[in-house]
């Protein structure tokens, strides 16, 4: 139980449930928000805003306590063509920020491979079609 609650803690007052920690395994490369600034070319500032818009996406480390974002949402410079309508697609389904990410990097063989690669590879429709069956 004493567990349970600093997690709740560390999850910070604006969520209600517990954070579910996703496999570490799932995602092999994370950045920071300092590292996501400079990849995107703006400021840390900017990266928040992209948060709080759902234009990315970033899980809190259970080993660091660090907030990190996957390094596979940005490419050449830029957040992944279609990651953002599909984050925001995910969160009006009731999917919570690590769900969405679980998600996304989980294989699914009806595309196949995982729906971030499928973005990556300028297949948003494709993924966006299967996001919205998601009960």
């Amino acid at each position: 139980m004493a567990a349970d609650l600093g997690r709740l803690a560390a999850a910070g007052p604006w969520q209600a449930e517990r954070v579910r920690e996703l496999p570490a395994s799932l995602v092999d490369h994370w950045l920071t928000l300092p590292q996501t600034a400079e990849e995107l070319g703006v400021t840390a500032s900017r990266v928040h805003q992209l948060l709080r818009e759902h234009q990315l996406a970033a899980v809190r480390s259970s080993e660091t306590g660090a907030v990190a974002i996957p390094a596979a949402f940005v490419a050449a410079g830029q957040i992944v063509k279609g990651l953002p309508g599909t984050l925001t697609l995910l969160a009006d389904r009731g999917l919570s920020v690590e769900e969405a990410v679980e998600w996304l990097f989980t294989a699914d063989d009806s595309l196949p491979g995982r729906p971030i690669d499928a973005l990556r590879a300028d297949r948003g429709k494709e993924v966006r079609r299967r996001a919205q069956v998601i009960v």
